[in-house]
């Protein structure tokens, strides 16, 4: 460490206290403000994971997933998504929700090693939403609990890191959905049992609750089938109005999202967060 190497008394006789002091309290902050970079630790708000890829170059083979979106590209995600490892996916919870991903400066081996980490470029950023679950047992190990990791399509990946690193230490942290257009709705099941996939939310992007009604029910709890599908075991009629609270606890209503007329297999916009 710098302050270990630094000693006032013996290795610079000629300056002054005043002098040695302010020399002292200046490597104490760049120790202070650097150490977290060169010992792998987060920047503060940031966590630690790593990063791998699944599909082709192209993208191909990552556009469905445990979410529930048929297909990321045609659903305005793109290739910049994720399967998360089970701690981060909560049982479907995660669908939606933007993480921002940076490269980590040094990767930690388990002999204490300090190797490339294979960037492009130390703090280079991304942001990706999650679609899909990278479930335990998958190859390697990075996914199994309690590893915080991030199952990247090839394009994302090769966006922070060369694809012949395999797997890249990363810093990652929550942040906010942008968003072209309302909230969509895209409707599945029957007349008695609505499963309804729930997609483009904005803000933070994870729905926590859902709440719907039609022109002769009140309010109705909807409840998670599975990823971002929502279902209401109740016979709905006409147009179709929702409240969404996402994982912040900011709700928003929007009023005959889904018109009249509507059939299965078709997909709505509502309103959006703000």
């Amino acid at each position: 460490m710098m302050l270990a190497m630094f000693n006032c008394s013996s290795s610079n006789r000629k300056m002054s206290a005043a002098s040695c002091m302010k020399l002292a309290v200046f490597l104490l902050v760049q120790l202070v403000l650097f150490a977290p970079a060169v010992l792998g630790a987060p920047p503060r708000g940031w966590s630690s994971g790593r990063i791998t890829y699944y599909g082709s170059p192209n993208g191909g083979g990552t556009q469905g997933g445990a979410c529930g979106y048929q297909n990321t590209v045609s659903l305005g995600y793109g290739f910049m998504t994720a399967a998360l490892s089970t701690p981060l996916f909560n049982g479907g919870a995660a669908c939606g929700a933007c993480y921002q991903l940076q490269c980590a400066p040094v990767h930690e081996t388990p002999k204490n090693l300090l190797q490339r980490n294979w960037c492009w470029k130390v703090g280079r950023r991304i942001t990706i939403t999650a679609t899909n679950l990278c479930p335990p047992g998958s190859e390697g190990g990075w996914c199994d609990p309690p590893q915080h990791h991030f199952d990247l399509p090839m394009p994302a990946f090769t966006a922070l890191a060369k694809r012949e690193g395999g797997v890249v230490p990363i810093y990652y942290r929550r942040v906010r959905c942008a968003k072209q257009g309302g909230i969509r709705f895209t409707m599945g099941g029957n007349p008695w049992f609505l499963m309804i996939l729930i997609h483009n939310v904005a803000g933070a992007g994870d729905v926590v609750a859902v709440k719907i009604k039609c022109p002769t029910s009140d309010w109705c709890d909807m409840y998670r089938n599975w990823g971002a599908f929502w279902t209401v075991q109740k016979k709905m009629e006409g147009p179709l109005s929702f409240q969404i609270t996402t994982g912040d606890r900011r709700k928003v209503t929007t009023h005959n999202a889904v018109g009249h007329g509507w059939q299965f297999g078709q997909t709505w916009e509502g309103a959006q967060y703000r």
